[in-house]
């Protein structure tokens, strides 16, 4: 096997542990609530918007074996006007409750014999909505700017599909979005505990983007606290304030997350989180510097796996006898750092790795073939420009 193909799969193993820092998307951590109603549409082959004309048959009236089924009159098509008309009355599988009149989302497949989805019940809102929708381009810089004034909106239908339509974008498009976000309503959302995490999640990031040093204050409050409710989404708040403050930032995420050996886990891998984002997409604070505050995590050798991928993906290659000295001395509590060590050290082009590895093999012969195992079992990726040229 070629120095380039072995050096490119143990790449490969260690992306997959560091998936976050290689997604592009504007918010890592705010998933997708449900599938857009973009995505949905694209998926169907009939779209319609439909008006409740009879609820399902009750009592003596509803056939024994048959699901109560609603009957619907078509007032707009969406997509699939070959397939269906106005007016048309169809009939699906309905157990709500809604006056007649009321309008609905209705999804159809296979034609010429539709199957029915659910129907969704909209608002004359979220009617409009749609129509206006259908006639975005896939890709472009407009797309994001409609969903962009939606956030928040009353309607919890459209509030939900552009947030998730923000979950999905391109950070690059979100960012291009600076002259027009309202900096105090972003601010105000952030502060209502009835926003959803997630949402407040995609609200700091644009607040890293809008703000200023100004707003430092009201971040640094968050991260200092030790209410955990009132920090949840703490990697959110990291990534914003490093986003603000640069590197003039990190010290304080360094004493608070990476230095602090009592801190919990799940702040400092919050932190950890929010240096990776920094490293893939924020860019607010130089790699190298980057770098060096995830290099305190060597200093705890029980979480010190949590990076080692993190610097063999940037190619930090000088910390090569700090992992040795971590495989060497590591005992019951982080025993587990061994396999991520000789992955590092197998990709490492220094000369002295080689020799590294040798004596790994010799301490611990069983780690060292896990980790063999591991990367005969991980797909190989296109490798990266760097590594074609080793």
């Amino acid at each position: 096997m070629s120095l380039v193909l072995v050096r490119s799969l143990l790449l490969g193993l260690f992306v997959a542990f560091t998936s976050l820092a290689a997604e592009a998307h504007a918010c890592p951590g705010c998933p997708q609530s449900a599938p857009t109603f973009a995505e949905e549409f694209e998926t169907m082959d009939v779209v319609v918007i439909a008006r409740l004309m009879a609820l399902p048959a009750k009592g003596e009236n509803a056939a024994k074996d048959d699901l109560p089924q609603g009957k619907f009159a078509i007032t707009r098509v969406i997509k699939g006007e070959s397939v269906v008309r106005l007016k048309e009355i169809i009939q699906t599988l309905y157990l709500g409750e809604a006056q007649v009149g009321t309008s609905f989302l209705i999804l159809g497949i296979d034609p010429p014999k539709l199957q029915w989805s659910t129907p969704l019940p909209i608002s004359s809102e979220t009617s409009a909505y749609l129509s206006k929708l259908v006639k975005l381009p896939k890709e472009s810089q407009k797309r994001i700017e409609f969903f962009h004034t939606y956030l928040e909106h009353e309607d919890f239908e459209i509030a939900r599909d552009a947030y998730n339509e923000f979950a999905k974008a391109p950070h690059d498009a979100v960012k291009a979005l600076q002259g027009k976000m309202n900096h105090a309503r972003l601010v105000g959302w952030i502060g209502d505990k009835n926003v959803p995490l997630n949402h407040r999640r995609l609200y700091l990031l644009m607040l890293g983007i809008c703000g200023s040093e100004q707003d430092a204050p009201l971040l640094e409050k968050i991260i200092k606290s030790t209410d955990r409710k009132e920090k949840q989404g703490l990697d959110a708040f990291i990534s914003c304030y490093l986003q603000l403050r640069g590197k003039a930032g990190l010290p304080l995420i360094e004493d608070l997350y990476l230095k602090n050996k009592k801190c919990d886990y799940a702040d400092t891998y919050a932190a950890i989180m929010a240096l990776r984002f920094q490293l893939s997409d924020g860019k607010a604070v130089p790699k190298e510097n980057v770098l060096a505050a995830l290099h305190h995590m060597l200093e705890r050798p029980d979480l010190a796996d949590l990076i080692i991928p993190d610097l063999a993906r940037w190619e930090d290659w000088g910390q090569a006898d700090k992992l040795f000295a971590l495989y060497k001395n590591s005992d019951e509590k982080s025993s587990w750092v061994r396999v991520p060590v000789v992955t590092y050290l197998r990709l490492c082009p220094l000369p002295k790795a080689k020799e590294l590895l040798k004596e790994c093999e010799k301490i611990d012969p069983q780690a060292f073939q896990r980790a063999n195992t591991l990367l005969l079992t991980t797909p190989a990726p296109t490798p990266p420009a760097t590594l074609e040229k080793s």
